[in-house]
């Protein structure tokens, strides 16, 4: 069935952009996409689209939505904060049951680079309205949010490295957030809210544990995960939390210059979900 976008209000009154896959056959599951940050969010449509068109057909109820200031949900970009971002993925949530009519299919977290950061920061929030409590699953998650910070901020240094200003300026730019003044980083206005919720957010493992799906991607055909990515995964494990991890071959699509696949990623996520 094709998927059916459309505009939901959420609980700030402002409405959000959403895209429905419709389960083939019983709905065995039901998986909630977080998106990834800015550009990052972009170039991974056309991957999340072919994931979620994947699951729908193998039972899956997948709700896709873009968070507040994103796509083309409500609000500018520079209206979004760390704060609004987690109380939209418990809307998110709800809306995905709801709409689902599936009150004890078991519910995933599909978060993807800084929405990964965001999915593990929200299971706990979900799971106060769920049970049991959310599983999760990762793409390539953000080793944590100060580093994500870091990166997004450089972006702004490489596009002053064309005219010779580049010196400082990340340095620069977090003074003035931490000022509680905006900031403009490669055409989008980021809150000082943001940039600290950002900062702040971790990939600790929620309290309640439950199952965790953990995928990268490499470019290279041994394909391991990242070092800091096996020292989170001894932490989720400790937690308690069944975990699924793994690394597999593929393009970093989220920042390729031209628009990529990772098929590897695709079969390995439905393993993953399925099992």
């Amino acid at each position: 069935m094709p998927a059916q976008p459309f505009f939901a209000r959420a609980d700030d009154g402002q409405e959000r952009f959403c895209i429905w896959h419709q389960p083939s056959g019983n709905t065995r599951g039901l998986v909630l996409h977080l998106h990834p940050l800015a550009e990052e969010m972009n170039k991974s449509r056309r991957m999340a689209a072919r994931q979620a068109r994947a699951l729908a057909e193998a039972g899956f109820a997948v709700m896709q939505f873009d968070l507040l200031g994103c796509g083309d949900s409500a609000g500018d970009f520079g209206d979004a904060t760390w704060h609004a971002w987690r109380a939209d993925t418990v809307w998110a949530a709800r809306q995905l049951r709801l709409r689902a009519q599936a009150p004890s299919a078991p519910l995933w977290l599909w978060g993807h680079r800084v929405g990964a950061l965001l999915a593990a920061q929200a299971a706990t929030l979900v799971a106060r309205e769920d049970e049991p409590p959310p599983r999760v699953l990762f793409w390539q998650p953000s080793p944590s949010g100060k580093t994500a910070l870091q990166h997004f901020l450089r972006l702004r240094a490489a596009a002053d490295l064309l005219d010779g200003s580049a010196k400082g300026v990340t340095e620069s730019l977090k003074r003035e957030l931490a000022a509680g003044r905006a900031v403009d980083v490669a055409g989008y206005r980021l809150h000082p809210e943001l940039a600290a919720g950002m900062e702040a957010a971790t990939l600790a493992p929620p309290p309640r544990p439950s199952r965790v799906a953990w995928l990268e991607v490499s470019g290279v055909e041994s394909a391991e995960l990242l070092p800091a990515s096996r020292a989170a995964i001894e932490q989720w494990r400790a937690a308690d939390w069944q975990v699924d991890a793994a690394a597999v071959a593929g393009p970093a699509f989220w920042q390729t210059t031209e628009i990529e696949d990772a098929p590897a990623l695709l079969e390995r996520t439905m393993q993953a979900v399925c099992a």
